[in-house]
């Protein structure tokens, strides 16, 4: 059976669909089932996987209305191991389509009950806010991911987050947990970087990710070849880290089971 993680922090800008992309695609790459799902109505990291979202016939937007099931509209990669159900734009208005609907927060965690068994790891793109969509997404999975950028504002808006958490462990989801925070846009060269660390490390207790993912020209391009950055360049240092954290991943779950 495989475990689903949602990537979030309702925070914008912090590595959220940089990672989902990375990760996924290097835990592929290890040899695990991964299926990638885009529940943010940007759709990055549809791109990211290299595929126009314009030109996608079903989406998971198709599926929270119920007029598709997640298999159908599951598609597979050119990269290893990942299959990926794809956002788009008119995810923006499902919040609105949904609220009519009996038990919505709990239609994402019922679609994929068709398809948990069949992965190793589901990962979940979620919307840099605490939206239905969001919801739908914490109340499905086992934990969450959270990406966190090392910079001044890096923990504004944390407690919200675990509030967030913590309202869905009591009401929805009672096994919901922490699946790990991973420290981004990391700059060894700033004190400040180096501070965000130390404070970050505090306030999770025994939850960081001891790989640390730098700032790297190439990681910031890969994006717009559709590429992850483990394909895109897979010697420089921001490859070198998402490979170093899918490892951390896999032993830390291991270790576990």
């Amino acid at each position: 059976m495989g475990k689903i993680v949602a990537v979030f922090n309702q925070k914008g800008g912090v590595g959220k669909t940089t990672t989902n992309v990375n990760l996924s695609a290097c835990i592929g790459k290890e040899g695990k089932k991964i299926l990638v799902i885009d529940l943010d109505p940007q759709g990055n990291t549809t791109s990211g996987f290299g595929i126009d979202k314009n030109e996608v016939e079903y989406t998971i937007y198709d599926v929270l209305l119920g007029e598709k099931r997640i298999k159908e509209v599951t598609l597979e990669t050119e990269f290893e191991n990942i299959h990926i159900v794809t956002s788009s734009t008119e995810l923006a208005g499902a919040e609105i389509e949904l609220t009519g609907i009996e038990n919505r927060e709990l239609i994402l965690k019922k679609a994929l009950k068709d398809v948990k068994d069949d992965y190793d790891y589901i990962f979940i793109d979620c919307p840099p806010s605490l939206g239905l969509l969001t919801i739908n997404s914490l109340t499905a999975v086992d934990s969450v991911l959270i990406p966190i950028q090392c910079e001044y504002y890096a923990l504004e808006g944390v407690s919200q987050l675990m509030e967030t958490i913590g309202l869905i462990k009591n009401s929805l989801n009672p096994n919901l947990e922490i699946q790990g925070v991973v420290l981004s846009m990391f700059d060894g060269r700033a004190n400040l970087s180096i501070q965000v660390v130390e404070e970050v490390k505090r306030f999770f207790k025994g939850s960081v990710y001891t790989t640390i993912v730098p700032r790297n020209v190439r990681l910031a391009e890969a994006p717009s070849h559709g590429k992850p950055i483990v394909y895109y360049d897979p010697r420089c240092k921001g490859a070198e880290a998402y490979t170093e954290l899918a490892q951390e991943f896999i032993d830390l779950e291991e270790d576990v089971i």
